[in-house]
């Protein structure tokens, strides 16, 4: 089609994606904001033979839609339906997995050096990289070796001044004040194309007026250009929603050797109001009223409050008492309530960007200095981090608090954001001590217990969303580290859980009252490290089946631990693991896939019963 029709495909692309996610939720003003850059993509590249590669993929909705799946769009995020995120495994137009941030110029890199050795000469290759996710470490290590690898990737950095919630540090302000003279640029590109139909810039020619130009635009702009630094050509920064113009742009330096950025300025949300106004809500705002904007929340009073936000109250009111407390996250202040504390004492929490692995060793270096980080981090993210907290914290046995939210199943989010190995990929880590508490109450306990002296690194992981207690308020008490609780008697078979999953053992036990004459004991473990020997010993000596539920890994976690303790001790129980299988777990409801992988309250029953 003609390019003056662009405009008003993306009007009707944006139009779509809003009715859609209105009554089915997602992410939304990630996707609004990249309307043009996505029709533009598609207008000038090649694809799927030419690669783009989004990076987090919340934006990617737009990309799905015209890469033909807007039929099955209604059925995104549900279960058997389309995927929250791209994923090659859906269509071979999304050309990498992208749930976490960061990654996307690593994989383009990569697929741009593959390009080159097999000589697909005609395949153009695309990273598209927020500014929030450009901050991330990955990020750079790719563009470091951009600079150095043959290639002729394609960077565009879209530019919103947002992660989910604003985006921080000193890049965010780097770009803020990055410009440069588009009639600069246009001359620099239409010299280079005479230069190369003369046969006069070759690789190395190239690279050195590369760097004598670069040198000679800092001396006149008083501005360094980290990229041109690097030996990237910079185009910008844009207008990321002007489509015709994106799309001349394109035209012009899609052909062009060596690597590109292109920098565009563009708003979260753009095109829908409401979402413009207020894009942290919007980034996600579940159903609303496609015509008014207004948000269909569920206020009822006696719905119990989120983990995240007994969290976060929590953390205020044991940091009104401890000074020596101080906030950190990656980036996720309003998803993990830390935003409550911050609103308070700005100055005592830390918002690091989208950098996992620096928020832990940041954490560190405050705890080696005499402060105490309460570090939240989503558990599928805190895999980013896993070096650090074995070298930076658990090496020096330092008292740092490890709060790990959206642990277990999160639900339409799916296997990229499944807090699945967080038990399992810790558990072999000295001087940890891990712990998943079974309500909120136990929540409140278990982070006032790991503020108290000398506690060491102190894991605690919870899920997403609400909790089991219309009141969540109480005293705040010491636990025992190390202590599980007998939540009900039995003689029969015992049933050892940790963490909320416990509520599912309550229920299905309940529900075999009446029905069915095995007597079932129910142990809260509480602790996955240390574990409670003394419960261990009374299971041991007492039943000769045993059930053990959590909602994370099979292999590695909970059951696995009992197993050991189990043998190492010279008992020889059954013992039945019930947990995740083998495989990554699919999106859907929470409630469905607890029954699909099998720790719901039936699935315990049954595995009771077959005792």
């Amino acid at each position: 089609m003609p390019v003056d029709s662009l405009p008003q495909v993306c009007e009707e692309l944006r139009k779509d994606i809003v009715q859609e996610v209105a009554v089915n939720p997602g992410h939304l003003a990630s996707s609004l904001g990249v309307a043009e850059i996505t029709v533009a993509l598609h207008y000038v590249y090649n694809t799927p033979e030419d690669r783009i590669v989004w990076d987090v993929g919340h934006q990617a909705y737009g990309h799905k839609i015209l890469t033909g799946r807007r039929d099955q769009f209604c059925t995104n995020r549900k279960l058997g339906g389309i995927k929250p995120f791209p994923s090659p495994e859906e269509s071979e137009y999304d050309t990498f997995a992208c749930g976490h941030a960061s990654n996307s110029v690593s994989a383009a890199l990569g697929m741009a050096v593959a390009a080159k050795l097999e000589q697909k000469k005609d395949r153009h290759v695309v990273a598209v990289i927020g500014d929030g996710a450009m901050s991330g470490g990955l990020a750079f290590e790719g563009l470091n070796n951009v600079s150095s690898s043959p290639n002729d990737l394609l960077i565009i950095l879209n530019d919103n001044n947002m992660s989910i919630d604003r985006s921080v540090g000193g890049m965010k302000q780097y770009l803020l004040n990055l410009s440069t003279n588009e009639t600069y640029n246009a001359l620099r590109f239409k010299a280079s194309r005479w230069m190369n139909r003369k046969g006069m810039l070759g690789e190395e020619r190239r690279n050195g007026l590369i760097r004598l130009s670069n040198a000679l635009k800092s001396a006149i702009s008083h501005q360094q250009n980290i990229f041109e630094g690097m030996n990237i050509r910079y185009f910008g920064p844009f207008d990321g929603h002007d489509v015709k113009e994106l799309v001349r742009i394109l035209r012009q330096i899609k052909d062009m050797k060596g690597p590109k950025l292109l920098h565009l300025h563009t708003q979260k949300g753009h095109g829908y109001a409401p979402a413009e106004k207020d894009v942290t809500i919007w980034h996600a705002p579940g159903k609303f009223n496609p015509d008014t904007g207004e948000r269909i929340v569920d206020n009822n009073p006696d719905k119990p409050q989120k983990y995240q936000d007994v969290f976060g109250h929590t953390l205020l009111e044991l940091a009104k008492q401890n000074p020596k407390i101080v906030g950190v996250t990656p980036a996720m202040p309003s998803g993990c309530s830390m935003n409550i504390m911050m609103k308070e004492m700005p100055e005592r929490t830390f918002d690091v960007g989208i950098a996992e692995g620096h928020a832990v060793t940041f954490s560190g270096g405050m705890a080696k200095d005499g402060l105490l980080p309460f570090c939240n981090i989503y558990s599928a993210f805190a895999q980013r981090a896993f070096d650090n907290i074995i070298h930076d914290v658990a090496l020096l046995n330092l008292n740092v608090v490890f709060c790990f939210d959206r642990a277990g199943l999160v639900g339409e989010d799916g296997p990229t954001h499944h807090g699945a190995f967080d038990l399992a990929a810790l558990r072999p880590i000295p001087n940890l001590t891990i712990s998943s508490p079974m309500d909120e109450h136990e929540l409140r306990r278990l982070m006032y217990t790991a503020q108290l002296p000398d506690k060491g690194p102190f894991v605690i992981r919870y899920p997403r969303g609400g909790g089991v207690l219309k009141d969540w308020r109480c005293p705040l008490e010491e636990v025992k580290v190390g202590t599980g609780r007998k939540m009900k008697d039995g003689d029969d078979v015992a049933v050892l859980s940790i963490g909320p999953i416990g509520n599912n053992v309550t229920e299905a036990i309940s529900g075999l009252s009446g029905t069915s004459d095995i007597s079932v004991a129910h142990y809260d473990m509480r602790f996955l490290k240390p574990l409670d020997e003394q419960i261990l010993e009374e299971v041991g000596r007492k039943f000769k089946c045993i059930i053990t539920v959590e909602n994370g890994a099979r292999k590695g976690g909970l059951g696995s631990a009992v197993l050991e303790w189990m043998n190492d001790h010279g008992y020889q129980p059954t013992v039945t693991r019930l947990g995740f299988p083998d495989h990554f777990v699919e999106h859907g409801k929470v409630c469905e896939l607890q029954k699909i992988v099998g720790i719901d309250a039936e699935a315990i029953m049954k595995a009771i019963t077959n005792q």
